[in-house]
Formats: structure tokens, sequence, C-alpha cells
């Protein structure tokens, strides 16, 4: 019902940027929390940045300073600005979104994941 599509990864030098986007699109009534994860090989899966529908933001102590997050609203898309990019922040990331549906008179909130955009950093 509901699909979150990243775009925007790929591969870039140490010090280098990049941007990602996630749409969301289906049958969607309002979106809460939206947020970028990301997982290392070998590691777990972890927060990277979040952005409430109200535009608070979070970030994780590692990319705070060189990394935004920002949102559009109408276009249910969260963005990830990502600066001074280390090797170290090489992973599949994955943007995620708390999502309330409605079908007639039920709302259901559900948490719903893209498939991953691959960023890597080269030294």
């Amino acid at each position: 019902q509901v699909q979150l599509v990243e775009s925007g990864g790929g591969l870039v030098q140490t010090g280098g940027s990049l941007s990602l986007s996630c749409v969301a699109s289906g049958r969607i009534y309002s979106i809460n929390t939206m947020a970028w994860y990301r997982q290392a090989p070998g590691k777990q899966r972890e927060l990277v940045a979040d952005s409430t529908s109200s535009g608070r933001t979070n970030y994780a102590d590692s990319v705070k300073g060189r990394f935004t997050i920002s949102r559009d609203n109408a276009k249910n898309t969260v963005y990830l600005q990502m600066n001074s990019l280390k090797p170290e922040d090489t992973a599949v990331f994955y943007c995620t979104a708390s999502v309330v549906t409605r079908q007639g008179i039920q709302f259901t909130q559900q948490n719903y994941w893209g498939q991953g955009t691959q960023v890597t950093v080269s030294s």
C-alpha cells in the first residue's frame, strides 16, 4: 500500500558530498517521523537522522555538523544532504517513515522501509 523509494547514493571521495532522496507513495493519509538509517558491512543498522512532521530533527553524534535532514511534506519526501564524507560513512542507507493510512473510518499507523541505497566513500 505504501512504498518508499530512495535515490542518490553512489561513490564519492573522502571530503565529498552526496544528497539522498526518499519519496513515499501510496495510500498515505499522513506521515509522522521520517528518518534515515544506515548499515555498514558486519554492523547493526543505526539511526543517522530523523525529522518529525513539525520539523524537529535529531542526529547521530557521528554525523552532526556534516549531515542535514530535511523534508517536503507536500511531496512526502525526505532528503539527506551529506557533506565532508568519510570512509566510515560507507554503508547502505535506508529511508523509513511512520505512515498513517486510512480505510474508511479506520486509521492505521505503520513503519515502512525503503530498499536501501549504497553510499561508498573512498579514501
